[in-house]
């Protein structure tokens, strides 16, 4: 690619010293040669003698400094429940490295739980160093959560230092939303050293010209990677690659890359990329098919709202059959059997939506959708113990322990244990008497959450908590006891008593 220097000059001009020019160097101390304010006290208060109404010394209010760190969080603690100081007194790199690694994974319980720890408004701890927010949003990602990720650290502030931005950028661009993180870029280069990025930003914002010398001047100076150069060459001049065969996909691609490639007619699928790209597939620009996959990704994880996917299913007629397609027709026959309020529809169409279900891992949302309306028809048979086992994943969970469908020994169980109080003499496999175990009365706080507690370290506590309850989950039997009293102790019972329900509802691995 021709370069004069010329261009050079001006391109690096570009890339580094964008908004140093305002700048005045440190060196430039102007105040030694500046006469020294004088203090403008009325003459009455100089001559008015110091007075002292006791010997005493005056009394000295101690706040410390970690309550006076601002909370960050989109829910408030009124509607979470959990406490402003969740996360104090916990060491902030190992409270970091529990919010990313705490396993939930075929776990909604706990998955819900996790992502209500994350997106609850609270202070970081004292001395934190951000290390607390960048696992907030990290963890967030991963779940595939980049609409709540763009918000929190939009509301701590993006701009604040390069790690925040980063997040930020990769969320609006999943999002579609880059021209607010764009402008952001474009005013503060120095928030960002990938100036794969300040190009994209300069002709995303149709500043074409400097884009131009932009990657002129970076190729010359061997700044960007020879297959990011292949990209970016053909996002600027797509006229000049038009009939070329399509440059190879990355491993790895970072949003970035998943935006250019999109932008010049060769957009990635999904599928094999990690759950945050399904975000993109809910634009209104993928093809429907593509936006119920992503939508399915997402609401398994807990990262999406079930009525976000039921708008989807329901959005339209399937043109095809098999997979996907096949779920969209079972979903949509149930809903309108539901809403003729006929028993006799419910009953045909409620085995081939549950199926449906149970094969995409989609139960717990199901759950939540139809449980309440379900509620309302009188079934029987294979049907009403589907209806039964549905209502009890949901929230209604308790409501549904008093009508159960048969005198099963099962069903009694699931029944007691909906209540809170499983039946000891009614717990037959090894798995149902440890959760006896975890509900009795005389159940005691273990040691490690106890001295977590003891310290103030709730948040931890809690995160320690579900990492043993997937333990108990994978077959630890005294981990599974152990954790559900942790959680009933520490006020959380109905998380306690929907993970205990879960566990015995849903296969592992759905």
């Amino acid at each position: 690619m021709p370069t004069k220097t010329v261009s050079l000059a001006l391109g690096a001009f570009l890339l580094t010293a964008t908004s140093a020019l305002a700048r005045e160097p440190l060196a430039a101390i102007d105040w030694l040669n500046t006469a020294p304010p004088v203090a403008n006290i009325p003459p009455t208060l100089l001559q008015e003698p110091p007075v002292a109404q006791s010997a005493h010394g005056p009394d000295i209010t101690v706040t410390p400094l970690e309550r006076l760190l601002p909370p960050v969080g989109l829910v408030p603690e009124a509607r979470t429940g959990l406490p402003i100081t969740l996360w104090q007194g916990s060491p902030a790199d190992q409270l970091a490295a529990l919010i990313r690694d705490v396993p939930v994974y075929d776990l909604p319980a706990m998955q819900s739980l996790l992502m209500t720890l994350l997106l609850t408004e609270a202070r970081p701890p004292f001395r934190d160093d951000d290390q607390i927010l960048l696992a907030r949003l990290d963890r967030l990602r991963e779940l595939g959560a980049t609409e709540p990720v763009q918000a929190l650290v939009q509301e701590a502030g993006p701009t604040q230092s390069p790690a925040r931005f980063d997040r930020w950028f990769d969320a609006t661009l999943l999002n579609g939303d880059e021209e607010r993180s764009c402008a952001a870029l474009t005013a503060d280069p120095y928030l960002m050293q990938d100036y794969s990025a300040r190009i994209f930003c300069a002709a995303r914002r149709g500043d074409w010209p400097t884009a131009a010398l932009m990657l002129e001047t970076a190729d010359a100076l061997s700044l960007i990677g020879k297959q990011d150069m292949a990209i970016l060459d053909r996002f600027l001049n797509p006229d000049i690659y038009e009939g070329m065969p399509p440059l190879p996909l990355p491993a790895s691609p970072t949003p970035l890359e998943f935006r250019m490639f999109e932008a010049i007619g060769e957009p990635m699928p999904t599928t094999m990329l990690p759950r945050a790209f399904a975000s993109a597939d809910l634009r209104d620009i993928a093809g429907w098919k593509a936006q119920l996959e992503g939508a399915e990704r997402l609401t398994r994880s807990r990262a999406m709202n079930p009525n976000q996917l039921l708008g989807l299913f329901t959005d339209r007629k399937p043109a095809a059959s098999g997979g996907i397609w096949d779920r969209v027709e079972a979903v949509q026959r149930f809903d309108t059997a539901l809403n003729t309020q006929s028993a006799e529809a419910v009953r045909k169409t409620l085995p081939a939506f549950w199926s449906a279900a149970q094969a995409a891992g989609l139960e717990m949302a199901m759950a939540d959708l139809f449980a309440p309306r379900l509620a309302k028809i009188k079934l029987d048979g294979k049907a009403a113990v589907i209806a039964w086992r549905l209502r009890l994943l949901s929230s209604e969970y308790e409501s549904a322990a008093a009508t159960p469908p048969d005198q099963t020994r099962q069903s009694r169980f699931l029944a007691t244990l909906a209540k809170g109080e499983p039946a000891s003499d009614l717990a037959a496999s090894p798995q149902e008497k440890a959760i006896v175990r975890g509900f009795a009365q005389e159940s005691e706080m273990p040691a490690a959450q106890k001295l977590l507690l003891d310290q103030g370290r709730l948040g931890e506590a809690i995160l320690v908590t579900m990492k043993s309850f997937s333990h108990g989950a994978d077959g630890n039997l005294e981990a599974a006891a152990l954790s559900l009293a942790a959680f009933r102790l520490m006020g959380l019972e109905d998380i306690a008593r929907r993970a205990a329900l879960q566990l015995l509802l849903l296969p592992r691995g759905s």
